[in-house]
């Protein structure tokens, strides 16, 4: 009986093509715009989990003053930390891999007759180890330029491009910072943009003890970076190093920190939070396009019964059952709906591909939605064409007959 129903919704719709385009064409384009967003909304979450690894493995960001939401900014409001500080972490927590210094400026940097306004960081080599940073020619700072602040330099990809001609070599050439000179020793692999969309190859690295002398002018370190050995560690190493700088600041109980220990993964959970709720939000929206295409499977199918009622009431007046009548049309709107459910799918597909191209997003299917915009546009055609379907096996045979 199953059978037979499908057989003849199929002939039906073939009758009616251009009809039946036109009815399943709202559940075409909810499905479609359903898919296209989330499958841009999880390129936009995953391009955020890999902008924030960028920034370090297992890192946390020791900075002066209270915590403030958003892009890094200086904080003058609390005395700074020292390089004693960085000593006692690296002495005193368990579990700390790497810990360094990040003291920043933006500065003009010139080379032969061009200038970039670059990123200027003091640090030390364990920089390079939280940032997983590594060179792509050239080498890190020896012993020596750490210790005496010598002025050696190590630079990003797009200093590269924007002072060097294609054929001349960074490596061994000499910057001017200020009013000083710097000689170049190494050349940084190519990370790209991070988050909030700053350049990360736009750098100049320099030695700690040089920045603090002929940048800053003092032996202040404004941030420190600290890398744990294992994702396992970090809760109990924030602990310990909240604690020991409060004890190192003097800070009484009941005081504010003036310092604050920010963790990239919580960094991470908020903004993949933030960039799923918006994804989810747009494919709601583009949901509601399928109700409004329910509503049209509804009201083409009271056309068919209308069209139809002689041919119901000889069906009736031969013993056909009111269930075969119902499951008749109610499986015609399922068929239709269902096609339309199929068509979308692969329209979404095909869009939120273009779409991630178009953005330069990673290119995720999410088979959750699939499936679940699937049976939703599936159950769309049970449950706009049961009214139908239930008006046209309670037609009474006789009238139904008369019917012209």
């Amino acid at each position: 009986m199953l059978t037979n129903a499908f057989l003849i919704a199929i002939k039906e719709i073939k009758r009616n093509i251009l009809r039946s385009i036109l009815t399943i064409l709202g559940i075409v384009i909810g499905v479609a715009s359903v898919i296209a967003m989330v499958m841009i909304g999880d390129g936009t979450t995953a391009n955020v989990k890999e902008g924030i690894s960028k920034l370090g493995t297992n890192m946390l960001t020791l900075r002066v003053g209270q915590e403030r939401r958003g892009p890094p900014r200086e904080d003058n409001s609390s005395k700074a930390f020292t390089n004693e500080d960085i000593d006692a972490l690296k002495s005193e927590i368990q579990n700390i891999k790497a810990a360094t210094a990040e003291n920043t400026s933006t500065i003009n940097v010139v080379y032969g007759n061009k200038s970039n306004s670059s990123s200027v960081v003091g640090t030390t080599n364990d920089y390079f180890i939280i940032k997983d940073w590594e060179l792509s020619d050239g080498r890190l700072f020896d012993e020596s330029e750490l210790n005496s602040g010598k002025t050696s330099c190590i630079i990003g990809t797009t200093i590269v491009k924007e002072l060097y001609s294609d054929n001349e070599d960074a490596v061994g050439s000499t910057l001017r910072l200020k009013d000083f000179s710097c000689n170049v020793i190494g050349v940084l692999k190519s990370k790209g943009a991070a988050t909030f969309g700053r350049d990360q190859d736009e750098i100049v690295i320099v030695p700690l003890k040089m920045f603090q002398r002929k940048i800053k002018g003092n032996k202040d370190v404004s941030s420190i970076l600290i890398s744990i050995t294992e994702g396992k560690y970090i809760e109990d190493a924030k602990t310990d190093i909240v604690a020991l700088m409060q004890e190192r600041r003097a800070i009484k109980i009941g005081e504010p920190d003036n310092f604050n220990l920010r963790d990239m993964q919580d960094l991470l959970s908020t903004m993949t939070s933030t960039t799923k709720t918006l994804t989810y939000l747009l494919g709601s929206i583009a949901a509601i396009s399928l109700l409004v295409g329910g509503i049209g499977i509804m009201n083409i199918m009271l056309v068919s019964v209308t069209e139809r009622t002689r041919e119901i009431g000889i069906r009736l007046a031969i013993g056909a059952m009111e269930s075969e009548v119902l499951l008749q049309f109610l499986v015609e709107a399922i068929v239709l709906s269902t096609l339309g459910g199929i068509i979308g799918i692969i329209l979404g597909l095909g869009f939120g591909f273009i779409g991630v191209s178009m953005l330069d997003l990673s290119f995720i299917i999410n088979n959750q939605i699939i499936l679940i915009s699937f049976i939703f546009s599936t159950l769309i055609g049970v449950v706009f064409g049961y009214f139908p379907a239930r008006k046209a096996a309670r037609l009474n045979p006789i009238d139904a007959l008369r019917y012209e």
